[in-house]
């Protein structure tokens, strides 16, 4: 493993979001919850492409919990094609619109890569947060532009694209080689004055079901960066493949899955069921405030 210095303000601790002026606490669990506006997204339950349907989904979520939804119109499952910007916002716009309308203030991310989504799901709907993929690396200026806007910024790391991410991954040792990953990008992300950044490992994404597994259970090991921490598993192969079943039928091994996530410092779920992630924080914060014997 590479020598890290811990003398930067890359380390200074921030466990929290000011979302608008708002606060939010990571230092306690959240939730995020998925809305897909993709016809092809590998979870079936999580397609929701009609602004009505996501609406519906939406209310379900904040009434079970969820502290964010992420809003994303391009499949980022293994295989997937690209699209065209244009295409992502027209998948985006009427689904954001409805969101909207109905919740003006409840915190909305945009799961994309592009700088111009960025921009004008901004303007135009007053988007909270950025959910990157690629943590700025298909868009130079995606960077730029969540640090000019202000913006918080959820940054994934992912070896390879999703046509090509799962067909040979190869690391010298996955965590060590993310947190390398990481603390480069998060220096380019504070030389910018952003403050305001997520750290997800990426489970999934140019991943062998070994290395995925190995990150679970090292995932302390990104609490070096004193920064949050946000887990994407649900469903996931990962789950299902150990499990011997398919995403569907994957909701108890993911929740098995979040309960070590959060054991190992996650702070931020993103996950398909909400309540069903909601009750899993609620176990795991009775038995961290849970008082223990004297010794």
């Amino acid at each position: 493993m590479k020598n890290f210095s811990t003398s930067l303000s890359l380390f200074s601790r921030n466990l929290s979001l000011n979302l608008e002026g708002k606060i939010m606490d990571l230092s306690t669990p959240r939730i995020m919850g998925i809305i897909n506006t993709t016809p092809d997204s590998f979870y079936d339950g999580s397609r929701l492409p009609d602004p009505g349907q996501a609406l519906e989904r939406a209310r379900q979520m904040i009434h079970d919990g969820a502290h964010i939804l992420d809003v994303g119109a391009v499949s980022s499952r293994p295989g997937a094609e690209e699209i065209s910007e244009q295409e992502e916002m027209d998948r985006l716009w009427p689904v954001l619109e409805a969101l909207r309308k109905d919740f003006p203030d409840f915190p909305i991310s945009v799961d994309t890569w592009r700088s111009g989504v960025v921009r004008r799901t901004r303007e135009n709907f007053g988007i909270n947060l950025i959910n990157d993929i690629t943590a700025g690396l298909r868009d130079e200026e995606m960077f730029k532009t969540v640090s000019e806007l202000g913006l918080p910024y959820i940054m994934m790391h992912m070896q390879g694209s999703p046509e090509d991410m799962q067909e040979s991954p190869e690391y010298t040792h996955v965590v060590d080689d993310l947190l390398q990953f990481f603390s480069e990008r998060v220096y380019k992300l504070r030389k910018l004055g952003l403050n305001d950044i997520i750290i997800d490992p990426g489970f999934g994404f140019g991943k062998t079901l070994e290395q995925n597994y190995v990150l679970l259970k090292e995932l302390h090991s990104f609490q070096m960066f004193e920064l949050p921490l946000m887990v994407g598993i649900s469903r996931k192969s990962m789950i299902y493949k150990v499990l011997e079943t398919d995403p569907e039928h994957a909701l108890a091994g993911t929740t098995a899955a979040h309960m070590a996530a959060l054991i190992q410092g996650a702070g931020l779920l993103r996950v398909h069921d909400v309540k069903e992630a909601a009750d899993t924080v609620k176990i795991f914060n009775q038995i961290v405030n849970s008082p223990g014997r004297s010794v």
